[in-house]
């Protein structure tokens, strides 16, 4: 395939402030985009003020739409009475209405004539036909019209459907699903121009396949959800819990359009509101956004409706000890256990399974290119773990296809349609191959997309039966790291991946590490250290713990030392390290990747240093690089002794356990640097690491000098931190031992119980904080909340 036209977004407009719109908004915003957030003109005052209303709204919305607080400043408030000449400015323009196409048409009509002609107009309709869409366009615009949809909520979802209309330009289409797989980093679907699309096709007529089944079954909605959340590979908020997020309106409405625009959907019966649903809608309880739908909260108490009664009534759904035991058996055990059983909860959940294969099945000639994009879709839309063609390959693709048409015959299932021919096809083992993932519509398998934005994702996410990954050469294998690298690459530079259970970072993830740097430092040109998220979730605290019980503090003191040599090992290292970050980099997995040459983050990075929790200080030398830091700014100031300015913001952030919100929140707070890259697709990260350690090596990588005289906060800034301190135990607000750790964490930022000024070296800081450390962690309120931590997942207050 040619290479797809560059395609470079610097001013965008969105119309319509509703939450979906204004969430798109934040998104662009975080990609450094201007951006003009439209709707209706308010009162005279301020016409304005519904699109403002919505841009202050965004601090309040959970999950948080915004990177970073300051990024709502990238957003400004338009109507499309005063403003809707400065469209011509924009390069793209995101159509976020109201799902009417008489809306959409009339607003269409309304900004044609502002827009400049090389713009680009996409719609994020939801299920809306593009086709009728673009008829409301001038043919000279239809060419840079398509759809875009957005999952809720954008920042956060994975998947974006693109819709192209037979006027749509094709070499359009591939720029822009470059420029959203790259600069927006989601996961793209080219979806049909079908209702629904692809995603809510599936996943709605899956949600009322759960609605029918359950009630068949006799099940609680709350059962149910017990039942379809993580036990079977979908997230937490399961059945019901995602119909009360997405909104309870919303869903009748797309059950609403299926039912309208499907006239010849074998499946028709089933598009249908039930009536506990219709009446909930009427009363205004529409979910989260009012606080009440399927389940209400009274006070600690988590209500659910009873439909019988129409009334609520206290969420205890329980699976049996049985079925959670059939769950943990391997897929071909586990569906045929669940056909065999006479146990409702079996019975409910084959049901499902297999309706949803049954549907997919006969419609995948009409929803989807291929059986890839469905499950693909159902994964970054829906959360699922394994789409539904991968869940049914993995069971045995043979035995399944019997079992559901056994069932069509007996009358079981939601519709008599038979399965399609290719279901049958001799030695059919599934539909994911090494060659590619079938199509129904052109009857072979499709391989990947061969547009070179996927070429940067090394390991890309991949389907069931798909060609493995290219997992290299290993170069070094310890118990907690191997060191490898990727000749097809780049031959020179190594890559580090931990190996230890959630990333988690105990003495042999050290040994390794220091391993690495030895044969890095001798035959390689660089060193990046990457592997799946979470980067790291901190200390290896089982380690600690058994050290302390068995009064071992000498080992926890060569412990602290290794670790500080590790991270200083880095540091000084003669060869760059770059760290590849994506999710949780808490503790020592922060003080690791603080201590590299630069980072490549994935936006949605975790990254903080939370020590506090378990009443220790950072001691892997993330104190000291926070008083480094905080001298290195007041040096930039006409009073560069006077560094307490620079280390209090750094030590609430210890004594808080803050976590950034993003990477931008992390450059921030300076866990990362301004000059990291920020990394929108996650499985980027690896080859931007890579290229950014190479670039790094052929410009001549030297590494940093020992920082030899460092100004300290000293003495009068451990008083200023205490004066506060005591207030809050005065006021029952900390804990003597909070007040313990928190002057430790003082101490070390400070530099010790020294003059204001007086200037230490980094092995004085290092020292220090390891002292402050081994002090706490030898302490009984310290180890109650170790224990705690590792019994619970959750903080002691003692």
């Amino acid at each position: 395939m040619n290479k797809p036209r560059r395609l470079s977004i610097r001013r965008a407009a969105v119309l319509g402030a509703g939450v979906m719109g204004a969430q798109i908004a934040a998104l662009l915003a975080a990609a450094r985009i201007e951006v003009l957030l439209y709707d209706l003109p308010a009162d005279a005052d301020d016409s304005r003020a519904i699109a403002r209303g919505a841009i202050g709204g965004l601090a309040r919305l959970e999950p948080a739409p915004l990177a970073s607080p300051e990024l709502a400043a990238a957003i400004e408030a338009a109507d499309y009475e005063h403003d809707l000449s400065r469209l011509a400015d924009c390069e793209l323009v995101i159509e976020a209405i109201a799902e009417r196409l008489d809306l959409k048409e009339a607003l269409y009509r309304r900004i044609e004539p502002a827009l400049a002609p090389t713009a680009i107009l996409v719609s994020n309709t939801s299920g809306l036909s593009l086709a009728a869409l673009a008829a409301a366009l001038p043919p000279a615009r239809r060419a840079r019209f398509c759809g875009v949809h957005f999952f809720n909520p954008p920042r956060y979802m994975t998947l974006v459907e693109l819709i192209a209309t037979e006027h749509s330009d094709a070499a359009l289409l591939d720029a822009l699903e470059t420029w959203l797989v790259s600069q927006l980093g989601k996961g793209v679907v080219r979806a049909l121009d079908t209702p629904n699309f692809l995603a809510n096709r599936i996943g709605v007529f899956s949600l009322l396949a759960v609605m029918h089944h359950g009630a068949a079954c006799g099940l609680g909605f709350d059962e149910v959800d017990a039942l379809t959340g993580p036990l079977i590979g979908r997230p937490k908020s399961a059945s019901y819990r995602t119909a009360d997020v997405v909104g309870l309106d919303t869903l009748v409405h797309v059950i609403d359009t299926l039912r309208a625009t499907l006239p010849d959907d074998p499946w028709r019966a089933l598009f249908q509101t039930p009536d506990w649903l219709a009446a909930l809608v009427a009363r205004g309880a529409l979910g989260q956004k009012t606080r009440l739908g399927i389940y209400r909260k009274q006070g600690r108490t988590i209500e659910v409706l009873d439909p019988a009664s129409g009334d609520y009534r206290p969420a205890a759904g329980q699976v049996d000890a049985g079925i959670i035991a059939l769950l943990r058996q391997a897929a071909p055990e586990r569906f045929a256990a669940l056909r065999a059983s006479e146990h409702p909860q079996a019975r409910f959940l084959w049901a499902i399974f297999r309706d949803v294969f049954h549907y997919c099945a006969v419609q995948l000639e009409h929803i989807a290119d291929n059986a890839r994009d469905v499950d693909l879709a159902l994964r970054w839309g829906f959360g699922w773990t394994q789409g539904p063609f991968e869940i049914w390959q993995a069971a045995g693709w043979a035995a399944v296809t019997a079992a559901i048409e056994a069932d069509i015959a007996a009358g079981r299932t939601l519709c008599a349609a038979p399965l399609p021919a290719w279901v049958h096809t001799p030695g059919r083992d599934g539909v994911h191959h090494a060659g590619g993932s079938w199509s129904a519509r052109t009857q072979r398998e499709r391989p990947r997309s061969t547009l070179p934005v996927y070429a940067r994702q090394l390991f890309p996410d991949r389907v069931l039966g798909e060609a493995a990954a290219d997992i290299g050469e290993t170069l070094l294998e310890q118990p907690g790291v191997r060191l490898w690298r990727l000749p097809r690459l780049d031959a020179g530079i190594g890559i580090v991946s931990l190996q230890s259970k959630m990333h988690a970072i105990g003495e042999e993830v050290l040994d390794g590490v220091l391993a690495a740097l030895e044969v890095a430092e001798a035959e390689l040109d660089g060193l990046v250290i990457w592997h799946e998220a979470p980067f790291a979730v901190g200390a290896n605290l089982k380690q600690v713990a058994e050290a302390c019980a068995a009064g071992e503090f000498a080992r926890l003191a060569a412990l602290a030392d290794k670790f500080q040599r590790t991270t200083q090992a880095l540091r000084y290292a003669r060869v760059p390290s770059v760290a590849a970050v994506q999710g949780l980099a808490l503790g020592g997995g922060c003080e690791l990747l603080m201590h590299c040459t630069q980072r490549v983050l994935a936006l949605e990075s975790y990254i903080g240093l939370v020590e506090f929790g378990v009443g220790l200080i950072p001691a892997g030398g993330g104190c000291t690089r926070l008083a480094v830091q905080a001298a290195e700014r007041a040096a930039a100031t006409a009073t560069p002794e006077e560094v307490f300015a620079f280390v209090q913001p750094a030590f609430m952030q210890v004594a808080q356990g803050r976590v950034a919100n993003s990477a931008l929140d992390a450059v921030r707070m300076g866990y990362a640097q301004p000059g990291d890259i920020v990394a929108f697709n996650p499985h980027e990260r690896l080859y931007l690491a890579l290229k950014a350690a190479r670039a790094l090596s052929e410009n001549g990588y030297r590494p940093p000098l020992p920082v030899r005289a460092i100004p300290v906060a000293g003495i009068t800034g451990i008083a200023n931190i205490e004066m506060v301190l005591t207030n809050l135990q005065l006021g029952g607000q900390i804990s003597a031992h909070d007040y313990r750790v928190a002057k430790a964490a003082a101490s070390a930022l400070c530099g010790g119980e020294l003059d204001p000024g007086s200037r230490v070296d980094e092995a004085w800081l290092l020292a220090l904080e390891r002292c402050l450390f081994l002090e706490l962690v030898q302490t009984a309120e310290t180890q109650a909340r170790i224990r705690h931590m590792l019994e619970t997942g959750k903080p002691l207050r003692n």
